[in-house]
């Protein structure tokens, strides 16, 4: 697979080439009406010069970095945050060089945008041939999973249920079981000579107890003697209440039990103005025509209140009132017959028809951007539960309590990932907390912006688990 995937990184870098030229021809002609026949030397410079800010541009956001296992949302953001560090660098080489470029200013957003345009398009593009070489098992790695803990069947699941990761378990190693998941059994750990000997492998996972040092210090010696690539996969749950980071001190592997992000003033501060940036933008544009219209038609199809208000829990388990638009019956029980939450179902008979529609496209959350401005929501960020489901949470799903250390949102990493819906088969909601605490622990600027841009691709495309 190395040759072959090589070759597609090869692609990637290549392409953005003639795509850069292009989307500067193309502005050319827009802005001025000289196409390539009518480009004089200038031109030629420009270009060579923009060539040389891009790869540079993209050098600094690590745009080639391998992301085939994760979103799209998260190229876009990447290609969005090349664009700055591009638009930076074009700015001022022009600047330092006015003396041989003028250019006015529309041909430089001409420019620009049609840059953004063909990048995001041709990556598409590239993505989806990328994922149908996997499929048609043309492009993927080998893999041994030695061991069998609950993050060697976590990885195992992975790889089976999302093709596009580009991985193919052939066989895992263990002492004590010989079964995992239908995966196939090659044997006890210290068969891995034979195994790597036997087969062609492209990677070992270790995912062994963190007790068993000498063992995973033999693997890694096999590894190296048959010059194969090795990950280790380390048994972290116990510093789940905290962001854990891999660094080393000189040549010792050191594990850095760190501050969350947000425990940080001036990454609040930075998310507080994004808020209200980013909600006063949607009243303005969007929220002072279209709330009206939903809580006229609301109003319109079923008896009750267009606004529904629950109590949940935010910010340090502080009581928060949220705000919806009603989706159900007015007359419609939170509580069963048993006293326990009574969450929604696919079929819900107490969703109305109109109230179906908005939950399937989550317009129903829209009044939380109200929320957001009082300072007791975010735009991003673990979806606030109601009361009676905290309640009956807390003493059952590990580190549950631990998602209320930032501000509740309107959409979050566990939504955006299919975690959304009901939560009545066991252990989904451990998973999505789970999703939670990874962003809690690993959140960034360019994670919120990348969560809105894949909730509104979720929007346009629907979400299976949104009723």
């Amino acid at each position: 697979m190395a040759k072959s995937y090589n070759r597609y990184t090869t692609l990637r870098y290549i392409i953005d080439a003639p795509i850069v030229a292009v989307a500067y021809i193309a502005a050319l002609s827009i802005s001025t009406g000289n196409g390539l026949l009518n480009a004089t030397l200038n031109d030629y410079l420009f270009t060579l010069i923009a060539l040389i800010a891009w790869y540079i541009a993209a050098s600094f956001s690590r745009l080639y970095a391998d992301r085939r296992s994760n979103k799209y949302s998260e190229e876009i953001v990447f290609i969005i945050y090349t664009m700055i560090l591009f638009t930076i660098l074009l700015s001022s080489a022009t600047f330092f060089l006015n003396r041989f470029f003028q250019f006015n200013s529309s041909l430089f957003f001409f420019f620009l945008g049609t840059l953004f345009l063909l990048l995001t398009i041709t990556k598409y593009i590239i993505r989806k041939y990328l994922h149908s070489a996997i499929y048609q098992g043309k492009l993927f790695d080998n893999i041994i999973i030695v061991g069998s803990t609950g993050s060697a069947i976590d990885l195992y699941e992975a790889i089976n249920k999302y093709y596009y990761y580009g991985y193919k378990c052939i066989g895992f190693l263990d002492n004590s079981i010989s079964k995992l998941n239908g995966c196939l059994y090659m044997g006890k750990v210290d068969n891995l000579s034979t195994v790597l000997k036997d087969n062609v492998v492209d990677e070992v996972v270790i995912a062994l107890p963190n007790n068993e040092n000498n063992q995973i210090q033999q693997c890694i010696q096999v590894c190296d003697y048959y010059a194969t690539k090795v990950r280790i996969i380390p048994d972290l749950n116990q510093y789940a209440s905290s962001s854990v980071q891999v660094t080393n001190i000189g040549l010792v592997p050191v594990i850095n039990v760190r501050s969350l992000p947000l425990d940080k003033w001036e990454n609040r501060l930075l998310k507080r103005i994004y808020d209200i940036a980013f909600s006063l933008a949607f009243f303005f544009i969007l929220g002072f025509w279209l709330l009206p219209l939903i809580a006229l038609i609301i109003k319109l199809t079923s008896k009750g209140p267009a606004i529904f208000k629950q109590e949940r829990w935010g910010l340090n388990n502080e009581k928060i009132i949220c705000y919806k638009f009603r989706t159900m019956e007015a007359t419609s029980s939170d509580i069963d017959k048993n006293g326990f939450y009574n969450q929604a179902s696919k079929h819900d008979s107490r969703i109305t028809p109109f109230g179906y529609y908005l939950r399937r496209t989550n317009m129903d959350e829209l009044p939380q951007f109200w929320n957001v401005l009082l300072g007791n929501m975010s735009v991003v960020g673990p979806r606030p539960h109601p009361t009676p489901l905290n309640l009956q949470s807390m003493h059952t799903v590990e580190n549950y309590m631990l998602r209320h250390v930032v501000k509740p949102g309107i959409s979050g990493w566990a939504q955006v990932n299919g975690c959304r819906g009901e939560t009545r088969i066991h252990g989904s909601m451990q998973k999505r907390v789970n999703f939670d605490l990874y962003y809690i622990h690993r959140w960034t600027f360019w994670l919120d912006n990348q969560i809105i841009l894949q909730t509104v691709i979720n929007i346009i495309r629907g979400d299976q688990n949104a009723y």
